[in-house]
């Protein structure tokens, strides 16, 4: 057999071969389909997903809220198993397990090169690609850019359950107490305690805080908060928070404030809880018009600094996470609060979204099997 004739007929094979994915149609259209399963190309892997999750964004997206075209599988947190590698990846096997984060960096370009991991592509959406501008996580296979910087082997010791949110909310949580240079004794407020307000609260614990003040009125999330590092956790529904932070700091305000939430409200509860020279760190993703009140900024005189992060990915930020849970230094696990199977994974959608029975995160395994319908052919 000739290279050419086996190229074509390779070509065929992999044309022919079909996954289930959740694919976006347009605002609050999705469904489950059979769709062509990736090849992997210079530089690229496909992994067989093993878990994923819903993301916050992706209730965005569904909604219609942030745009992404039609035809889309979304989706960006994954774990799973190396199906195949293109020419020029190198250091991984067929069926290692791999961790690969919802930020792809290509390790090459000026934001890389300059250790802006987070910004390859530049603005303004930076390195995030999964569900956004290619295929993403949510389906049985997933391609991989740039693999050989995305891809981090998870070490034997430890479950997918207990990396999966790394990938995303766990990287983006932590981030938020690294830019915001969180000091040994420091005091820090995090504003919103959903799944990435929890990281950032863990993240706070990780750098040392001395108090931890959180904001949440879910009272499930409200007794996650405390499991995570909270010290005290403050109802925004029957208390003044800035009074109270103010209160708990001796009148002299937090030294980082951590928003968490994408609002302004909370944006300028974060604003206003803070010392003089205090940073604001902002995770949140905000819509429509943001503003900053003249005196909770001090006139600008205040010394305040106000930074933004986008999820760290890459393979190195994901092995150094991995590192935290196999040292158990951390313990994301009481995130996943439900699993669905992907044919089901509408159904999670909606319970995600809606905030339903103490949702926190949702478990997605695409390998579990749909049954059989009458009509269906057994493989």
């Amino acid at each position: 057999m000739t290279t050419a004739l086996a190229t074509e007929q390779l070509e065929t094979l992999h044309a022919t071969k079909t996954m289930r994915a959740l694919v976006f149609h347009g605002p609050n259209q999705i469904a489950v389909e059979s769709v062509p399963m990736p090849k992997a190309g210079y530089g690229e892997a496909v992994i067989r997903v093993t878990l994923t999750t819903i993301c916050g964004t992706d209730v965005h997206i569904l909604k219609g809220e942030y745009p992404v075209k039609p035809g889309l599988i979304i989706g960006h947190e994954a774990v799973g198993v190396i199906h195949e590698l293109g020419p020029g990846v190198s250091g991984y096997e067929i069926g290692e397990r791999v961790l690969v984060g919802a930020i792809t960096p290509c390790g090459q370009c000026s934001s890389c090169l300059g250790g802006g991991w987070s910004q390859c592509g530049g603005v303004p959406i930076g390195g995030w690609k999964f569900g956004n501008t290619i295929n993403g996580a949510q389906a049985e296979y997933l391609l991989v850019p740039s693999a050989q910087a995305n891809m981090a082997k998870i070490p034997d010791e430890l479950t997918d359950e207990q990396v999966i949110l790394l990938a995303d909310i766990a990287s983006t949580g932590f981030s938020a107490a690294e830019s915001g240079e969180v000091q040994l004794g420091d005091s820090v407020a995090v504003l919103a305690q959903g799944p990435i307000g929890l990281c950032a609260t863990a993240g706070a614990k990780l750098r040392g805080a001395s108090l931890i003040i959180a904001s949440e009125s879910n009272p499930i999330r409200k007794q996650v908060a405390l499991k995570m590092g909270a010290d005290i956790v403050l109802d925004p529904r029957t208390t003044d928070v800035v009074a109270a932070i103010k209160q708990l700091t001796n009148g002299r305000g937090v030294d980082v404030a951590i928003e968490a939430l994408g609002t302004q409200a909370t944006f300028e509860t974060a604003l206003r809880a803070l010392r003089p020279g205090g940073t604001l760190s902002s995770l949140g993703v905000y819509a429509g018009k943001l503003s900053i009140p003249v005196e909770a900024f001090a006139a600008g005189i205040g010394d305040y600094k106000i930074v933004s992060t986008l999820c760290p990915g890459g393979k190195e930020r994901m092995r150094r996470l991995m590192e935290l849970v196999l040292h158990r230094r951390v313990d994301l696990t009481p995130l996943l609060t439900h699993g669905f199977p992907l044919h089901q994974i509408t159904d999670a959608y909606d319970l995600f979204s809606k905030q339903l029975d103490g949702v926190l995160k949702v478990a997605i395994r695409p390998s579990q099997p749909r049954p059989l319908k009458p009509g269906d052919e057994q493989c």
